[in-house]
């Protein structure tokens, strides 16, 4: 094995690591720092904050997130297929009409259980 052709990658880290280095180092030394009240002030959603920050949130809202990531996710997989279509023939297509419909059966699922509804 030949170290020699992994100088280059060595040398792009080197570099890309002294650059960050020096915009960092550039903007504390040259920036303004002049916090305020206001600054230093707790944001959360444009008025102060209320309660305990570790108050329980209710299991729904994780579960709409969870389902939104994963019908997001599935939702991805057609653009490939869709650049590939001419590709693919019929067993592509059948393929991705399979997947939809598999896709469409866990929707209902959920809706009818009531995963969506939000009180």
């Amino acid at each position: 094995m030949n170290l020699a052709q992994y100088f280059p990658v060595l040398l792009f880290i080197i570099v890309a690591t002294l650059i960050g280095a020096a915009l960092l180092g550039a903007g504390r030394l040259l920036g303004r720092n002049v916090p305020d009240a206001e600054k230093l002030s707790a944001y959360e959603c444009g008025f102060e904050t209320f309660g305990d920050s570790r108050m329980k949130f209710d299991v729904r809202y994780y579960l709409v997130a969870i389902l939104f990531i994963m019908f997001d996710l599935e939702i991805a997989f057609l653009f490939p297929w869709a650049m590939a279509n001419g590709v693919v023939g019929m067993t592509g297509f059948w393929a991705v009409a399979i997947f939809l419909g598999v896709l469409t059966v866990g929707f209902i699922y959920e809706w009818r259980r009531g995963a969506l509804d939000w009180e």
